[in-house]
């Protein structure tokens, strides 16, 4: 009976390791090799930080639009057209945050039914909501928003800081954030309920809902506001505003600079009158326009 021995078709030192190169894995190890490297790759992370973050805020000329708002208009009780506003959300996200909810009234108040009322050589004031009364207590009950500029006058630094040169061009909009003009308070010692407390006197100061648009180059609204946005449309119903008569600016009297340098409060309510319309100018509705 024969014994069947299986032939070895090559000679045992074939099987040593030898100089001719490996072949080729299999195409479908090669696919699944790839794809295991792809995703591996993929869900590394690199710590470095986003474009956005590094680089640093636009200026007001060159901020991109994010939202609109619109402003309708009355003056003297009649309709003057509708005022469209670009919001500088990127640039200026906390002013321009404030401003879309005032206009939207998602703050509890809003600038509906509020008058404009300052009317200067190179800007338009409106006077914002109050921030005592009926509108604190909406604006709180609302939102819980606080009627205070602190916390805009940060962006406002920042802003005049990285831009330099005039920044509030015709069609600027802004929030007002400090008064230049105001001087620093004074102290004073108090007596009140048995106890002593200094406590400041003076002017009180812009209470963040405040908003001013420029007419033409205006470095007082540099000086004063954030940029949150410019006119995109509406510009004659602004032209219409600056063109309404108003209350003669005595700033300059040698009368009224000696009662302001002495303290006189008369001298304080006559410069509140000053550049005043002497017509009602109504934003008669505000809200945010959706594309």
């Amino acid at each position: 009976m024969k014994t069947l021995i299986p032939s070895i078709s090559s000679p045992p030192h074939a099987l040593l390791p030898s100089s001719a190169p490996p072949s080729p894995l299999p195409p479908i190890i090669s696919r699944r090799l790839t794809i295991t490297l792809s995703l591996s790759l993929s869900s590394l992370t690199f710590p470095f930080p986003s474009l956005s973050a590094v680089l640093p805020s636009p200026c007001p000329s060159s901020a991109a639009v994010t939202s609109k708002a619109f402003l309708d208009i009355s003056i003297a009780g009649k309709p003057a057209g509708r005022i469209i506003i670009g919001l500088f959300g990127a640039a200026s996200p906390a002013a321009a945050t404030r401003f879309a909810s005032l206009a939207s009234g998602s703050a509890g108040v809003s600038f509906r039914r509020k008058e404009f009322i300052k009317i200067a050589p190179t800007f338009v004031q409106h006077a914002g909501v109050r921030s005592y009364g009926i509108d604190a207590d909406l604006a709180r009950r609302g939102s819980g928003m606080d009627l205070a500029a602190e916390e805009l006058i940060s962006e406002w630094a920042a802003e005049a800081d990285r831009c330099a040169g005039l920044r509030s061009t015709a069609g600027t909009v802004g929030i007002v954030v400090r008064n230049p003009a105001r001087s620093a308070p004074a102290t004073r010692i108090v007596a009140r309920n048995g106890r002593i407390e200094v406590e400041e006197e003076g002017e009180v100061g812009p209470n963040g809902t405040e908003f001013v648009i420029a007419t033409r180059d205006s470095p007082e609204m540099d000086e004063a506001a954030v940029a949150v946005g410019r006119v995109i449309d509406g510009m004659d119903v602004v032209e219409k505003i600056a063109g309404v008569s108003a209350v003669r600016d005595n700033t300059g009297s040698p009368y009224f600079r000696v009662a302001k340098l002495i303290g006189d409060k008369r001298a304080v309510v006559a410069e509140r009158g000053f550049n005043r319309p002497y017509v009602k100018v109504v934003v008669t509705d505000s809200g945010l326009l959706m594309d």
